[in-house]
């Protein structure tokens, strides 16, 4: 079957190349009996692919169960999952079949896997590794023949150094890795994605379909999209219902959006970066202010030393004489000017009749590789300090010590 057929079936619309890499994925491991572990952000659909590994693999026959462990008590938890027997707890008035005897045979998907608790993270290490499980108040050890499918928008490397996920655990479930796209990593989709939802409510309240204005459209596609294609049906539908224009232009869109927190503050777009640019830009951005700041108590000073000797150069006690024609100003310290100075330069005697000598400042490379070096000095060496201490990561600050021959 091919990939578009695989889309029709499931209903997936698209043709990023990360889209159609994850599906292939899919297909290919649907005849195998492994593990997989789905990643991806919540709203991005992870809950189509454990119906496509189920109904492409030789167990399409058996059951198949979705669980979504964070919505389950941690009381219970192992109940639902394993069974329990008569009077094994408070309220337990009958035996009860837990979720891998009623699969037995077929598929169980565990959406959210990264929610369950370290007691029952175990119980499912073993059935993965043995294919046994004991019912809750039982001692006899049972089988099942059950195949698992895993789905998180955790990160399950961080919950494992928090100890909050069992290492063990993670490499039993991400035999195969199967990762799904934001949808703001999906530009060209995300256009056919909200016409398709706007045909489809327009069809469903009897109303006619909403269109999208170029300056709109624009909007849409740069978006954000935190809630990932979950936000975007749900923006599609409110515009559906509640506007009773059909063209939609930008500052009606814009009403339905909400502004996303980008760290300078509330933006409809957020930098399309990966975090390892965001964190150098971040790095370059706090060079840059601290070279305003240095500028600006610089003008402090020699204006009151100015201002104190009534603007005669001849009473300034100290060897070094800045030479200036003028200050730099707010805007000019955005550019990068450093006022050098020029030490014995001139005799008591001596009129002020140097010439003005400005210079480029140094490069914003060289300003970083500085205070990479100075981080490190301060923290000894230790770069996961040091990266904290820049608000970079440690992988970024790797790469700029190697790329600088900065030598700690």
């Amino acid at each position: 079957m091919t990939l578009q057929d695989i889309k029709q079936r499931f209903g997936i619309i698209g043709s990023s190349p990360a889209l159609d890499r994850a599906i292939d994925i899919a297909q290919q491991v649907a005849t195998t009996d492994l593990s997989v572990l789905i990643t991806g952000e919540s709203g991005t659909g992870k809950e189509v692919f454990p119906q496509i590994i189920h109904q492409f693999s030789s167990r399409k026959h058996g059951p198949y169960i979705a669980v979504n462990c964070g919505a389950i008590p941690e009381g219970t938890i192992d109940s639902e999952l394993f069974g329990h027997e008569k009077g094994s707890f408070t309220g337990a008035h009958e035996a009860r079949k837990g979720y891998f005897e009623v699969a037995n045979g077929g598929t169980i998907f565990l959406d959210e896997v990264g929610e369950l608790p370290l007691a029952t993270q175990a119980r499912l290490l073993r059935v993965l590794e043995t294919k046994e499980y004991i019912r809750v108040g039982s001692s006899k050890v049972q089988k099942t023949d059950v195949r698992i499918v895993a789905a998180t928008n955790v990160k399950l490397q961080q919950a494992i150094e928090r100890n909050k996920f069992r290492e063990d655990l993670y490499y039993r479930l991400n035999t195969v890795p199967i990762l799904l796209p934001p949808l703001r990593e999906r530009k060209e989709d995300i256009y056919l994605l909200f016409r398709k939802f706007a045909a489809d409510f327009a069809a469903k309240y009897r109303m006619p379909v909403i269109k999208l204005m170029p300056d709109a459209e624009q909007i849409l596609i740069n978006y954000y999209w935190q809630g990932n294609v979950r936000q975007l049906k749900n923006i599609a539908e409110q515009i559906s219902i509640i506007e009773k224009t059909r063209e939609i232009q930008a500052d009606i869109l814009l009403k339905y959006l909400p502004p996303i927190n980008t760290g300078g503050g509330l933006s409809w777009v957020k930098p399309d970066v990966d975090a390892q640019d965001f964190s150098e830009r971040e790095l370059l951005y706090k060079v840059l202010f601290d070279m305003k700041k240095e500028l600006n108590d610089l003008k402090k000073v020699v204006r009151d030393i100015v201002q104190y000797n009534q603007g005669n150069i001849n009473h300034i006690p100290t060897d070094d004489v800045p030479i200036l024609n003028q200050l730099p100003n707010e805007e000019s310290a955005n550019s990068g000017l450093i006022i050098h100075s020029v030490k014995n330069s001139y005799t008591p005697s001596q009129k002020y009749t140097e010439p003005i000598v400005v210079e480029e400042a140094l490069s914003i490379s060289d300003k970083e590789k500085e205070m990479i070096t100075k981080a490190l000095q301060k923290y000894k060496g230790k770069r996961k300090k040091a990266a904290d201490e820049l608000g970079i990561s440690e992988r970024t600050l790797y790469r700029k010590i190697n790329e600088y021959g900065i030598q700690e």
